[in-house]
């Protein structure tokens, strides 16, 4: 058994076909997306990308964006979020047709496969608990205690926080997949978990950036020119990321 676990895509359809361009080698029997998927520039491309997949075993997971997506197409207030983050929901639901909308709606929170050698792991966006949890590299061990303590399986994929990392907590791994779409790294590229029976491996895969430059500006996004420079034609350097997410957690 071999899984790609690709998480955190947010809209960004370059790097998700470069992606499953490599997997074309890779083969895995499954593909797992871990949540945050259409919530970018290219959300309704994204997720019909995905369905293409039809002669793949691809499950999916929501993530908080997922969520908040399906709330904004529904009316209801984010209260929660910053205006600029209501302004980028709103504008991703109201792209979205019924279906996709039902769709989001329906996604399961965790998911738990087995691997041989590995035996049980559990598939969540953010925690076991809940998709918004923050824990980073510096979250320390008594946090960890708390957010992994009902936790049955002794090896946990997360995402959510786009930055790929492994804790380990007794004898639980805790792995951090990365982001597909919107990486906190010191390269660009697209970030994603492989694990097979001898382990994991953090993958990155490159792509063309003039080329997924020009394919997102067909977006009609107001903050197109933001995601491409802080994301495509830039990154956010990791240690700047953790930092970013320390700061939201206190917020």
């Amino acid at each position: 058994m071999k899984i790609a676990a690709l998480y955190d895509i947010h809209g960004n359809l370059p790097a998700l076909n470069a992606v499953l361009n490599e997997l074309k080698s890779e083969k895995p029997d499954l593909i797992l997306i871990g949540g945050d998927i259409v919530s970018g520039p290219l959300p309704v491309q994204t997720l019909e990308r995905l369905f293409q997949l039809a002669d793949q075993d691809v499950q999916f997971i929501s993530g908080n964006n997922d969520r908040e997506v399906v709330m904004a197409y529904d009316g209801k207030p984010l209260m929660h979020m910053s205006e600029k983050g209501r302004q980028k929901q709103y504008w991703v639901s109201k792209q979205l047709s019924r279906t996709q909308r039902d769709f989001l709606a329906t996604l399961d929170k965790l998911k738990i496969f087995s691997i041989e050698e590995l035996g049980e792991i559990l598939f969540c966006h953010a925690t076991p608990k809940s998709d918004k949890e923050i824990f980073t590299p510096l979250t320390s061990k008594d946090q960890l205690i708390n957010i992994f303590s009902t936790v049955e399986q002794q090896l946990v994929v997360c995402g959510h926080t786009h930055i790929q990392f492994q804790k380990q907590l007794g004898e639980v791994c805790i792995l951090n997949a990365g982001s597909v779409g919107m990486p906190f790294a010191n390269q660009p590229g697209a970030y994603w978990l492989l694990l097979t029976p001898k382990g994991y491996e953090f993958r990155r895969t490159i792509y063309d950036i003039e080329k997924a430059t020009k394919e997102i500006e067909t977006s009609k996004d107001p903050y197109t020119y933001e995601f491409i420079k802080n994301y495509i034609q830039n990154t956010i350097p990791k240690e700047r990321g953790i930092q970013f997410l320390e700061k939201s957690k206190r917020l």
